[in-house]
């Protein structure tokens, strides 16, 4: 018996050009769209289909339009795949993933990641914070030599998407020091992101009273199938937790290893990527050989996953 979860991506999945050609072939796909330009009152399907990059990238429209691009997907999918019994996304994706499950209205939710996104940015000036990827160390080890580095500053791990990859974030210097300390322990490389703000860490407390203010406009009911959360890497089914967790996890870091581990260890055997990239999928097949990995973002790949679906 095939169980299902759909996974949304989260920043760094952009590209312009994303969700037009499910947009021009799909009215379910268009509707996303629509509803979105309505949302933010300006034309966020433009930037989405035609950039320019420059503005694409800045964080509070790429977060929105990432939203939108992987909402686009799923209502194409959900028209002819069929459903799922978990969803789960990485970081700004786990916003996706409460709006397929029903929990937060479209509307709410690219209102939310836009301002999510903007109070992101000014919670830390710019320059102050980095972020950097550390490929081929146990996350254990990278936990023990940031902590140990950090002094009076801040480093830490942001995101552990994979056994053999954790991101680390913080005060740029901090993460400097930390990046030196985990090449003489071992690790392959370890990569400085081009990003903006040292996202998932104590630096992000101050976005957090922000966004509460927003999160408290919008309208939160109960998911219709779990959403296995970031922070707690736990399905939720709980309306009244879902604020919370989404607060917490603009300071805590991404628990995606364990995230894919929840879906394995509660059955899951296939998972859907909707949205730009296919990131997550390569994620996944590196946490658990035995989850069959599809995705969407294209009229290709839905042809192709479907086929697949059907077996």
């Amino acid at each position: 018996m095939v169980s299902t979860a759909f996974l949304f991506p989260g920043q760094g999945s952009q590209a312009v050009g994303m969700g037009k050609a499910l947009s021009d072939a799909f009215p379910e796909a268009r509707a996303v769209f629509q509803a979105a330009d309505d949302a933010l009152a300006e034309p966020l399907s433009r930037l989405c289909f035609e950039g320019p990059e420059s503005e694409l990238v800045l964080t509070r429209n790429t977060q929105p339009a990432i939203l939108t691009a992987s909402i686009a997907a799923h209502a194409v999918w959900s028209a002819r795949g069929g459903g799922a019994a978990f969803v789960a996304g990485h970081s700004l994706g786990e916003y996706s993933a409460l709006v397929a499950a029903g929990a937060l209205p479209l509307s709410d939710a690219v209102r939310a990641v836009r301002a999510r996104g903007t109070f992101m940015q000014e919670a830390v000036p710019a320059g102050t914070g980095a972020m950097a990827a550390v490929l081929g160390l146990d996350p254990d080890v990278v936990t023990r030599i940031c902590a140990e580095v950090a002094g009076n500053e801040v480093v830490s791990p942001a995101n552990f998407n994979s056994p053999e990859q954790t991101v680390i974030a913080g005060h740029a210097p901090a993460v400097e020091r930390a990046s030196v300390k985990l090449k003489e322990a071992g690790a392959k490389r370890v990569v400085p992101l081009a990003v903006s703000a040292p996202f998932h860490t104590a630096l992000m407390e101050p976005a957090k009273a922000r966004l509460a203010e927003v999160l408290a406009r919008s309208t939160v009911s109960a998911p219709r199938m779990p959403v296995v959360t970031n922070v707690e890497a736990a399905p939720n089914a709980d309306a009244a937790r879902v604020v919370p967790l989404l607060l917490a996890q603009v300071s805590a870091p991404v628990r995606w290893v364990e995230s894919v581990r929840a879906l394995a260890a509660a059955g899951v055997t296939r998972v859907v990527e909707l949205g730009p990239g296919r990131v997550l999928g390569g994620l996944v097949k590196r946490i658990s050989k035995d989850i069959e990995v599809l995705n969407v973002e294209d009229p290709a790949s839905l042809e192709k996953s479907l086929a697949a679906a059907r077996g």
